[in-house]
């Protein structure tokens, strides 16, 4: 059993390590609050200029739609596609099923530089030039491991005995699915969901090969705005990225409660 002393020791080097990961998110909301047109926190006063610039930056409104067209619409198709085929892994009896699980998780295991530039050329040799569906189908790529990851984790845990006893009682397949089935998988579809949200909003490796001139995801709009003019406006935005990330994890709490999607994320 581990004594007093190294139960203290693991707390403090664990409060220490969170903290070092924190700290640089901080400091970027401190520094959006910056009173001067520079990277320089507040400590003589503060500022909400730059928050309100955030709207006039060039580009961003079209930007930010883009970014939000592509992460809904890669997500929703990521949880379709990843439970069915989740499904198939758990329940049926595929030859080489454990080998199809290992593939569709595979591109969280490539560099997204070396994903990106894979898709570029592939795309390229077939004639796909549209740029919104080659982004499309490149997140789905991205966000689909996130998805088939912890569905074939969740569903590994299912009863699907269940199923049959809804359908026994008088409910049919399709009915029995979503009564029994999905409220048991609830924290596996938002959790999986989550990440896949989050991973195709922030992607920039694999987007930064598939965008053109007119069409630019946020986090490359941002890229390109702190190399022409860097000032807290960029700080500003993130630290709004960084609440909204924080809502969702709180909506995510209330809805499931985290413990219960730790434990699913397993």
């Amino acid at each position: 059993m581990m004594t007093r002393h190294a139960i203290i020791f693991c707390w403090v080097l664990a409060i220490g390590l969170a903290l070092f990961l924190l700290l640089p998110l901080v400091v970027i909301a401190a520094a959006s609050f910056s009173p001067t047109p520079v990277f320089d926190l507040p400590l003589s006063g503060a500022s909400l200029r730059w928050y309100g610039r955030i709207g006039r930056l060039d580009g961003f409104w079209p930007s930010l739609s883009l970014s939000l067209q592509i992460a809904v619409l890669s997500t929703a198709l990521s949880l379709v596609a990843g439970t069915l085929a989740a499904i198939a892994i758990a329940r049926g009896r595929l030859p080489g099923a454990t080998a199809l699980g290992t593939l569709l998780v595979s591109p969280l295991m490539m560099p997204g530089l070396v994903l990106g530039i894979a898709l570029l050329q592939y795309f390229r040799m077939i004639g796909f030039t549209a740029t919104w569906s080659a982004l499309l189908v490149a997140h789905l790529v991205v966000t689909l491991p996130y998805v088939a990851r912890t569905m074939i984790a969740g569903l590994s845990r299912f009863d699907f005995t269940l199923i049959e006893a809804a359908r026994t009682l008088g409910c049919t397949y399709a009915g029995s699915v979503i009564r029994v089935m999905v409220p048991a998988l609830a924290p596996s579809f938002l959790i999986s969901g989550l990440f896949s949200l989050l991973a195709s909003f922030d992607n920039y490796p694999v987007s930064i090969f598939l965008t053109d001139v007119r069409s630019k995801t946020l986090p490359i709009r941002m890229l390109q705005y702190i190399e022409e003019a860097p000032d807290p406006t960029l700080a500003a935005l993130s630290t709004l990225i960084l609440a909204g990330t924080l809502v969702l994890l709180l909506i995510s709490d209330r809805l499931v409660g985290l413990h219960r999607m730790a434990g699913t994320a397993d």
